[in-house]
């Protein structure tokens, strides 16, 4: 079911979430600083959360979703089903790919946003923020919204690297630490990298999506390499560079190169990417350490494709005001990066990283549990259903 009877019940949670937001009371303290790192059982974790699609809260019904399901149903169940998927999976990071507000019905941008964010701010977990093709179109520009954004509790989202001229808004990086006392505490061991994909493209003769452009690909190179660099370095020089995983909302052209015998999940609408093809998928295998890709757009495709050495994923559609189709649940998406124990059992870099699904059903059943990436074996999955791990 899309919604599920754990979803209604906790719907009334959820508007008393909401309700402090107006002056973001709920939310103390202030991630701005914080270093991300590994926990002291060598795990991080990452939820996405894919096209909230969010507008004015109550009073915004839900898209596609059963007959029986529809009365009562709104923004509030969007925000109930992250309050369970915190609950559940208790994240290290938040990530939010784009279309977190659907600027047409959202009334006041700033509003719908921090009512968007009010589970990951209230959480005190830190979370991070891109833009889609949207997030724009209320009472903020793009560049207001990303502005806003970078204001809100417990956000590590920024505007745009500083001294860099480049284009769009909310491009930047993450570093995640190692586990603090051990010989990579002051090394990054997983490198998190945020575009923007822009929205719609501004040259008459291209139709359709924009498209990442080549001072973003410049930025990530430089990036890229300077982390590379960093870590390779002594003291605990590694052979090869820390892995990299990159989010951004419009999949790339390279999405579309999949069937269904060469993929883990579902794909059940075409691939909306920009009609040209700007060649950051060349950009990120040339840079060598990018192990997955993880976008959203295209709400009812969920799956991942390994392709030259990169895994290409969709999160599924999560937010009840945008398109989906009825009776396929909301859904999200779970990354958890491990770490490999040293000679001296401590903890060292990164082993493997995997990933899998919840469903905003009665149980948040977990799906489609896979390995993306490992030391050892690349591309190794498996479609049983998995308890989290």
């Amino acid at each position: 079911m899309a919604i599920g009877v754990p979803g209604l019940l906790s719907v009334a949670a959820a508007a008393a979430a909401v309700l402090c937001l107006s002056s973001l009371a709920c939310a103390t303290g202030d991630a701005g600083n914080k270093q991300l790192r590994f926990r002291e059982n060598g795990e991080f974790k990452i939820l996405q959360v894919a096209d909230m699609h969010y507008a004015d809260g109550k009073t915004t019904p839900c898209e596609d979703v059963l007959p029986s399901q529809a009365a009562g149903c709104s923004d509030l169940n969007t925000t109930a089903f992250i309050q369970r998927m915190i609950q559940a999976e208790k994240p290290d990071l938040v990530v939010f790919t784009g279309d977190n507000i659907f600027g047409f019905d959202a009334t006041d941008a700033a509003k719908s946003l921090e009512l968007a964010f009010s589970p990951a701010m209230s959480s005190s977990i830190p979370w991070a923020a891109i833009l889609g093709n949207h997030d724009q179109e209320s009472t903020l520009s793009r560049e207001g919204v990303m502005k806003h954004i970078v204001t809100l509790k417990h956000t590590l989202s920024k505007v745009n690297p500083t001294a860099v001229e480049i284009d769009g808004f909310g491009n930047y990086n993450l570093e995640v630490h190692g586990v603090e006392g051990s010989g990579f505490e002051n090394k990054s061991v997983l490198n998190l990298y945020f575009l923007d994909s822009g929205d719609y493209s501004t040259v008459p003769s291209i139709p359709g999506y924009n498209w990442i452009k080549p001072s973003q690909q410049l930025w990530f190179q430089h990036t890229s390499k300077k982390l590379q660099r960093a870590y390779m370095s002594k003291p605990v020089a590694q052979k090869a560079p820390a892995p990299g995983l990159v989010y951004f909302h419009i999949p790339l052209p390279e999405f579309a190169s999949f069937d269904s015998s060469n993929f883990t999940g579902v794909k059940q609408e075409g691939i909306s990417s920009a009609s040209v093809n700007s060649g950051f998928f060349a950009t990120m295998v040339e840079a060598g350490d990018v192990k997955a890709v993880f976008t959203g757009h295209d709400h009812v495709n969920d799956f991942c494709g390994e392709l030259t050495g990169i895994e290409l994923c969709y999160a599924g559609g999560f937010g009840y005001h945008a398109y989906g189709k009825a009776g396929w649940a909301r859904r999200a998406r779970v990354v958890l990066a491990t770490l490999e124990k040293t000679d001296k059992e401590r903890w060292g870099p990164v082993k493997s990283i995997k990933t899998w699904k919840r469903l905003d059903d009665q149980h948040l059943t977990a799906i489609d549990g896979q390995v993306l990436w490992s030391k050892r074996t690349k591309g190794t999955r498996r479609k049983k259903q998995i308890g989290g791990v």
